[in-house]
């Protein structure tokens, strides 16, 4: 059974009052449109009335009369020391629902959303896109290529290649976005029941394609930028089936791992045989030194890595493209488990992809100037509004990693009210921790970040 966590909850039904009824009709609507549309799916436990009450900043009556409104409506089944646990089931999904990618969906006007580091389009996006697409040497084809068009398998093959990890584009598979990377890659390598390790906090994303499998996570702190690698070897005696990290650019705290404790760790891995998943995505996110932050790719067995990528944070995230980067005899499976679900990514995207591909350097000094510009006003406006906040400095990426040093999931809340979106530790965190922190885009307007600072 589903447990949800409150502060799960309290993302997934987003700004829930409407001012114009009663707080507990509020949430009764908004329950049953999430359990209706399978985002809370039947067999879910909710959260404890008092933690959610918390959560959303009311009474812990209004919550306790919701839940019980929604039993009358056949809704919920509540019983003595099991909680509430969700009885619909229509539209049941089978997943561990997080709300992230509800949190993507276009705002209103009137809200400032600060809930997630994605970025908009580079220049050179926006000057490839601003050209016609010539597909006409494809269309005399299907159009379906599973594991990607060779000319842009070629195209990644050979940026690996001049960033100094020599690449053949039969090692390449080509997918729909990092997203259905990571998914693939967990979906090949772990299934119910399984260890997955990870640093604890982890991209949001990589918890919800672990969760989908049915695996169980666990998380390994963060020191000095990178996972705990004595805390990993330790780890080992529980036999863990795959390790997912990023010690290039770590989402969300920006930080990159030491050069020596990321071989050591690769020592670890090589000597343990562990299946690692790396997330590289934010490499190319680098504030100084190399264009491209170093990765565990040279280091690591190549039957051992599974290396994700993206066109999105350097490019634009509306060019659906993502790649895994494996060997040979890997990159096969996947393709196989791959046509199951997506037989091919567009083509239109991929030729896209291919061209910006071929400008990667441009784009990397474009974003680092930006991305460099945008994080000292970021930081000026939130020492200014919250003189008590508390953050590291950053390698690279597109956020910070704010400790507030205070419930972060009730000023989520008491933000959405406000008009102000934001993004809370828990759901970056394995056991739903990290209830201190907020993840902010560095890169939005100034004027338009300190006005959500001083709305809130």
């Amino acid at each position: 059974m589903t447990a949800l966590d409150a502060s799960e909850l309290c993302r997934l039904l987003g700004p829930w009052t409407t001012g114009t009824t009663t707080l507990t009709d509020d949430l009764v609507t908004a329950l049953v449109e999430l359990i209706d549309a399978g985002l809370v799916p039947a067999g879910s436990r909710l959260p404890p009335q008092r933690g959610l009450a918390t959560a959303l900043l009311v009474s812990r009556g209004t919550v306790t009369a919701a839940y019980e409104a929604l039993e009358a409506r056949g809704y919920l089944a509540t019983s003595r020391g099991s909680g509430s646990r969700v009885r619909s089931a229509r539209n049941s999904l089978n997943s561990h629902p997080s709300g992230r990618l509800f949190s993507f969906t276009s705002a209103p006007a009137d809200v400032i959303d600060l809930s997630t580091g994605s970025l908009p389009a580079s220049p050179v996006a926006a000057e490839v896109l601003g050209r016609p697409i010539d597909v006409g040497a494809y269309l005399p084809t299907d159009g379906y290529f599973p594991a990607g068009l060779p000319v842009l398998r070629q195209a990644i093959a050979d940026q690996y290649s001049r960033d100094g990890l020599p690449t053949r584009p039969q090692q390449i598979l080509v997918t729909s976005g990092a997203q259905h990377a990571t998914w693939l890659a967990m979906t090949a390598l772990a299934g119910s029941g399984d260890l997955v390790l990870t640093e604890e906090p982890t991209y949001r994303g990589a918890l919800e394609a672990v969760r989908a499998t049915g695996a169980r996570v666990e998380g390994l702190p963060l020191i000095t930028g990178g996972l705990d690698v004595d805390l990993l070897r330790h780890a080992l005696a529980r036999k863990p089936q795959v390790l997912f990290c990023q010690t290039a650019i770590h989402n969300p705290t920006g930080r990159s791992m030491a050069d020596a404790a990321r071989a050591e760790l690769a020592q670890v891995l090589n000597d343990a045989g562990l299946m690692t998943i790396e997330d590289t995505c934010s490499a190319d996110l680098t504030l100084a030194g190399p264009p491209v932050a170093r990765t565990l790719a040279g280091l690591v067995d190549p039957s051992l890595l599974l290396t994700i990528g993206s066109a999105s944070k350097l490019f634009w995230g509306g060019v659906r493209i993502g790649w895994i980067r494996a060997s040979e005899t890997r990159i096969h499976g996947l393709v196989e488990l791959r046509k199951a679900v997506d037989l091919a990514s567009s083509v239109v995207d991929q030729l896209v992809a291919a061209d910006l591909i071929g400008r990667t350097d441009v784009a990397r000094r474009q974003r680092r100037e930006m991305l460099g510009e945008a994080l000292k006003a970021t930081e000026a406006g939130l020492a200014d509004a919250f003189p008590d906040w508390r953050w590291q400095s950053i390698d690279g990426g597109s956020g910070l990693w704010v400790d507030t040093g205070q419930d972060a999931v009730a000023l989520a809340e008491r933000g959405k009210r406000a008009g102000v979106r934001l993004a809370a530790g828990p759901s970056f965190s394995t056991y739903a921790g990290q209830r201190t922190y907020l993840r902010l885009p560095v890169w939005h307007e100034p004027t338009m970040l300190r006005s959500a600072l001083f709305v809130l």
